[in-house]
Order: C-alpha cells, then structure tokens, then sequence
C-alpha cells in the first residue's frame, strides 16, 4: 500500500537518496506494508523502515531478498546500491576531511627567510584517491558483477539448499522444474522433519505458517524460537541487535544452528529438526553485553495449536532464564 513518506535526511548522498527513492517506488507498487515487506524477505519491519526512510543504507543481503520476492528492476538497484556504497565509502575514508592540512601547516608568509623543510605528505592521505579510482574506472565491469552477486543471492533465496540442484535431480529422475504451489496459496512442501535440519526456512516455505513459540529478551535484543507445523521444524532469530551478535537453537539432542548478524540488526538461523522424540527446543542469544537463553520447551507442536486459537497479536512470551 502506497503512504505518505517522510522527507529524506539532507546529508544523503545522491546516489543513496536515487536508491531510496526506488525501493519507496517499488513498495507502492506492490501495495504492500512495511510488515508484509519484512516477512517476504524475513528481515524485520523495523529495518525496512530505517532503509525507507534513509537512515542506514539497505545491506546487500537484504537487497537481494527484496529481488527475490518483488518484480523490481535488479539492474538498476544493484547499480544504484554500488554507487551509493562508493559516496559512503569515500566520505568516511582517513584523511578525508584532513587531506588540506599540510598547506595549513607551512611556514608563515611574514617569515623573510623561509626554510626548504621538505614535509612528507601522510599516507593516509593518498589512500582515498586510489580507492575512488578504483571504483570509478570499471563502471561497467564492477556494475556487471555487483548485479550477478545478488542474483545469485537472490537464487538462493528461492531455491535454498537443495541438497544437490540439478545433478542430484537428475542421478534420482526427480524432475527440476519449479515446485508446484498447493490449493491454499502457499509454496508446496520442500523438506520435513529430519529433511529440514541444515536448510534456509523461507527458501524451503516453511515460514509459511510459522509461529513464534518463544521469545526472550537481552537487553534490547530480542530472541525468537520460530516452529513450523508443515515441516515440523524449528529455527532461531533475533532483531535490534548489532553485528557480531547472534542467537543459537539446539534441540538437546545435537541439533544446533545459529543465527549470526553479519550486519544490520536481525538475522534467522537455518532450521533444526523438532520432530524427534524427546526433542527440546531453547535459543540461546550471545551478545558483548551478556548471554541468556529462553526457557526450554518441549512439545512445540502443542504449543503451535494453543497459539493457533489466541487472538490475534497475543502472542505468549517467556522470560529468559536467569
């Protein structure tokens, strides 16, 4: 659904404020919401809204998501992504904003005898200027490659681990084409149980019918344990974190993934089966400031149908352990 967008920050760059001005496009285009647009691309509303309305630039990762999901001109943004990286890039080099101080420095103009000191000019000052010579002269080159990165992302994002592609298709006589779609819209089954451990939850359609069976917090971040009926699996996730923190599902039976921001400020961890007999599910989040975990829950499956008959957004939390 189209809105009214606020005005852009004035210190945006060009080419970020370009890029900005067509992910806005393409999100009324599809008429959808911020939340719609979150969970087509399983990155939170409120990252969305801070690449919206100009406050971080959009990360690669999460570009890539946005191509996968929505008809949209790749090219383009890829294009426009590239350049907007290139002015933040050369903004916040060393030596940027200090590359006139040897001029500063020389010697006054009423000295009547100036001395040849010969002043070396600082390193960091040259860096810059090689840096931005190098993003500038393969345009076409550097444009090309920036796109075939994020189409490849974007693959991945629809097909996610397949344990195999095409050569595993063939070697079985399963046939390659896309999977079908079932009669209720959602994406046909892909993996289940013991075949989910290890592979992405929104390639494989199991965020279809997620639900949050368990949350926690640590300070601000906050952990999510994410079940999936349909393929009776589980996942990790965390948001409004920084890089470097992550958050950790284990089934107490060996099973374990994780979920590592890169950058941004969430992330979702590849699936664990939660299947098993005596399978009990706990996320633990890991940050400089303090590690905790959810309580433990066993039977998710049970805790998915009670969730299934609670109003709409009340979803039951839990504390973390101590």
């Amino acid at each position: 659904m189209s809105q009214h967008w606020k005005p852009l920050p004035d210190d945006l760059s060009e080419p970020a404020r370009r890029l900005v001005e067509e992910l806005r496009a393409v999100k009324d285009a599809h008429r959808i919401s911020l939340a719609e647009l979150g969970r087509l691309t399983y990155l939170s509303k409120a990252s969305w809204e801070r690449w919206l309305n100009g406050k971080r630039l959009i990360t690669s990762q999460a570009l890539a998501g946005l191509i996968a999901a929505l008809d949209c001109d790749a090219v383009l943004l890829a294009s426009l992504l590239r350049q907007a990286e290139a002015a933040r890039d050369a903004e916040s080099a060393p030596g940027a904003a200090t590359a006139v101080e040897p001029t500063a420095a020389a010697a006054p103009a009423a000295d009547p005898v100036p001395v040849p000191v010969p002043v070396p000019l600082p390193v960091p000052v040259s860096l810059p200027v090689a840096r931005v010579a190098r993003w500038r002269r393969p345009r076409a080159l550097i444009t090309v490659a920036a796109v075939a990165v994020l189409l490849l992302v974007a693959g991945l994002y629809l097909h996610g681990l397949n344990g195999g592609g095409s050569a595993a298709a063939s070697s079985s006589g399963r046939s390659t084409a896309p999977p079908a779609v079932s009669t209720g819209g959602l994406p046909a089954q892909l993996c289940q149980s013991v075949g989910c451990a290890g592979k992405d939850p929104q390639a494989m359609g199991c965020e279809a019918d997620d639900h949050t069976v368990l949350t926690g917090t640590i300070g601000k971040v906050v952990l999510y344990l994410h079940y999936s009926p349909r393929c009776r699996a589980a996942w990790a996730g965390i948001t409004d974190g920084s890089p470097g923190d992550s958050a950790t599902v284990s089934t107490g039976t060996g099973g374990q993934e994780t979920a590592l921001i890169h950058w941004g400020y969430d992330n979702y961890s590849m699936m664990v089966d939660a299947d098993a007999p005596g399978t009990i599910l706990q996320v633990c989040g890991h940050q400089k400031d303090g590690d905790n975990c959810t309580l433990p829950l066993s039977g998710p499956a049970a805790r998915a149908q009670a969730l299934s008959t609670t109003a709409p957004g009340l979803t039951p939390t839990a504390t973390p352990s101590s």
